[in-house]
């Protein structure tokens, strides 16, 4: 029952409809209904599982930004409206139900000094009430199990031990008055994803609930590493023991090694303080995303085998009283996502990539079997409750929405209820239908996609086809909904859509995800070849002469690594954020390792390896029109590279286009910038292969 601040219907409408008038006719799905979605995120139930609260954020075009909102849903009457939370209409997010199920904590900067900090307020929402008066942000919080506390974290200078808060408030003071914006580095990360470094880490602090306003308690003082990590940690990277009294965190000591390193490590602190312990020293690999048993015996947590990788398996380890470690689920061939306890402590339930999907599992916590409890789709979010699962799902044809598992289903999506009216949201729209496939590849292994047909299809009708490549490269273009390149915008345009899950991608063993280390340019190039053959062969609706091929990250590396090796089948190519001289990106981007797995050596011993699938080495053969995108921010694949890609096409005469943003990172966020974003690549694709 959300709409799109921009609209002002009397009375609320369900969420998922879009802020434009329903028509009496049913329309194709667009990229303009796309943007002005109501996004919904951030599940959280009460203890009792009577309540579901999550967040919705609306897009404001006009102001050219996103407005979140905190809702609240009865799960016993499903029929009951959910209701907005008055709390919401000064900023509210991130919020949490207390361990008594009376309370909602939440981040909000409404106070006098505009720093984000916890709030909360009753179940009716109306009151807000400040919880901490910190001079820094909250990054993010977690409430103690026993509800006598919180855990904040907070951006510190570590150097600053012994005084972090008030000596880094000093610190930002004085620096403030410094007229120079020169600034020395003596080590890496100089900048990463979209940030330089500014030399704060991510730190965290116990605060006693009985008494908010008193210091709160350095967890971590002194220790050069980030909690959440950076750029893409949370509260998972933290948790605090059932009984309150100890704090777990997954961390990267950083050092001068950083932009080399994957290896995290958990540490365990009590929370009155003290020195960290690290429980992790063995593994040199990735240790992340700690959890505590109910009953307190047990830590799981996700580990890497390989240093180095950041796209290793996650397997999940079972740590004891005694610290003795214990894999679960060895020969489980899936790398875990996100984990938490069952409500009994006898099982694990995870999510998982499992062959273009998303599922849920749940794994014994004795035997370690493994035990699928989803269908299809994308499992967004996940809470079990005393009367069954709620959560949220996703899939091609329809963004992140709340349902409840019917009771004692195998299957928690087996009939399960809608709690926000899919049907309305779906009957508003058409969408195209799509259909997953699977041909022999590379090494005559199965590979995977999707084909999606046109929204407004006529049977006995050719259709031009827009053939995605996702990113990563260890990713997935699968059942799941998405914000930024979502296939059926374009099917709603009238494009057919081909998406290939080739060798590298996730969720199809850690084997087939391997296979693409020191092989970009040949063994996926191979499976998008035999996958063309495949669906041309199989889907008479594809029109082979009209297609076009787009791509971002790895895909916009593809993009530009086909347009002269492979540029036959294309009218014209849309290369996004895209590397253009490996060589180059060796040197130039942030997380070191990655490239050096990805490539086999390092740049500066032996450069070659970087020139085996160096797009720039093959710019002379280009001759297919390239639309290019690349923003300022990106410091993964630094805009030079795009702009390389540029600069090669208008030196041969292709025709080309560059559309740059100079207030985007790797991805493209604000609103109008999407919206110019999508324009142009469907005019793009319009004028060469469009109707």
């Amino acid at each position: 029952m959300f709409h799109s601040i921009t609209s002002r219907p009397s009375i609320l409408v369900f969420l998922g409809l879009f802020s434009l008038a329903v028509s009496a006719q049913k329309g194709p799905f667009t990229y303009e209904d796309l943007l002005m979605l109501d996004r919904m995120y951030g599940l959280d139930v009460d203890p009792s599982g009577q309540f579901a609260m999550f967040n919705v954020r609306a897009t404001d075009m006009e102001q050219n930004k996103g407005v979140g909102s905190l809702w609240l849903k009865e799960l016993k009457d499903p029929t009951k409206p959910e209701v907005r939370l008055a709390v919401s209409d000064k900023g509210a997010g991130d919020a949490h139900f207390s361990p008594d199920g009376n309370t909602i904590y939440f981040l909000s900067s409404r106070g006098a000094n505009g720093v984000n900090n916890v709030w909360r307020t009753d179940m009716s929402g109306t009151k807000a009430e400040q919880v901490t008066h910190l001079p820094l942000d909250v990054i993010a919080y977690q409430v103690s199990p026993d509800g006598k506390g919180l855990v904040v974290a907070l951006a510190v200078y570590p150097e600053c031990a012994g005084n972090e808060i008030a000596c880094t408030v000093k610190r930002q003071v004085t620096g403030q008055a410094d007229k120079s914006s020169g600034m020395v580095y003596t080590e890496l990360f100089v900048r990463h994803w979209d940030t330089w470094a500014d030399g704060t880490r991510n730190h965290l602090f116990y605060i006693p609930l009985a008494d908010p306003k008193t210091d709160p308690v350095a967890l971590m003082d002194g220790l050069d590493g980030d909690v959440p990590s950076k750029p893409f940690g949370d509260a998972g990277d933290f948790t605090i023991a059932p009984d309150g009294r100890t704090v777990y965190f997954s961390v990267r000591l950083a050092g001068p090694r950083e932009p080399w390193s994957t290896n995290f490590d958990i540490y365990s602190v009590p929370v009155t303080g003290g020195a960290p312990t690290v429980l992790t020293a063995q593994n040199k690999a990735w240790d992340a995303s700690p959890r505590v048993s109910p009953d307190g015996k047990i830590l799981a947590y996700k580990a890497m085998a390989r240093p180095g990788f950041e796209a290793d398996r996650f397997a999940i380890m079972l740590r004891d009283a005694t610290g003795k470690v214990t894999p679960l689920a060895a020969d489980w061939d899936r790398s875990v996502d996100e984990m938490k306890w069952s409500m009994d402590g006898k099982s694990l339930y995870v999510t998982a990539a499992d062959v273009g999907k998303e599922r849920l599992f749940r794994i014994d916590r004795k035997s370690g079997q493994v035990t699928p409890l989803s269908t299809d789709g994308h499992i967004d979010a996940y809470n079990e409750t005393p009367q069954g699962f709620v959560f949220l799902k996703s899939a091609l044809n329809s963004p992140s929405l709340l349902y409840a598992a019917k009771p004692k289903a195998k299957m928690i999506d087996d009939g399960a209820i809608a709690l926000t009216n899919v049907d309305d949201v779906l009957e508003d729209r058409k969408f195209g239908q799509y259909a997953q496939f699977h041909f022999k590849g590379w090494n005559d292994e199965d590979v995977y996609g999707y084909v999606i047909k046109p929204a407004n299809f006529v049977e006995g009708r050719k259709y031009p086809v827009a053939f995605l490549i996702h990113g990563g490269p260890q990713g997935s273009f699968g059942d799941s909904w998405s914000y930024r390149w979502n296939p059926e915008t374009y099917a709603g345009a009238g494009y057919a859509v081909v998406m290939i899950d080739f060798h590298g991608s996730t969720g199809y063993g850690q084997a087939f995800t391997d296979a693409i280390s020191t092989h970009w340019g040949d063994r996926p190039l191979e499976d998008l070849q035999k996958g063309w053959e495949y669906v041309l062969r199989t889907y008479p609706f594809l029109d082979g002469d009209r297609a076009a091929a787009l791509g971002a990250s790895y895909g916009g590396f593809m993009v530009n690594w086909i347009a002269g090796n492979w540029k036959a089948p294309w009218k014209c190519l849309v290369s996004h954020d895209g590397v253009f001289d490996s060589r180059s990106m060796g040197y130039t981007t942030e997380e070191m390792w990655f490239e050096e797995w990805e490539n086999g050596a390092d740049v500066f011993t032996d450069p070659d390896a970087y020139d085996r699938f160096n797009p720039a080495l093959y710019a002379g053969d280009w001759s297919v029109p390239m639309l290019v995108i690349h923003s300022d921010l990106d410091f993964r694949i630094p805009v030079s590279q795009g702009i390389g890609v540029f600069t090669a096409l208008r030196s041969r005469g292709v025709p080309s286009e560059f559309l740059h943003f100079p207030d985007e990172n790797h991805w493209v966020l604000k609103p109008q910038n999407a919206m110019k974003w999508h324009r142009t690549v469907f005019n793009w694709l319009d004028h060469y292969i469009g109707h």
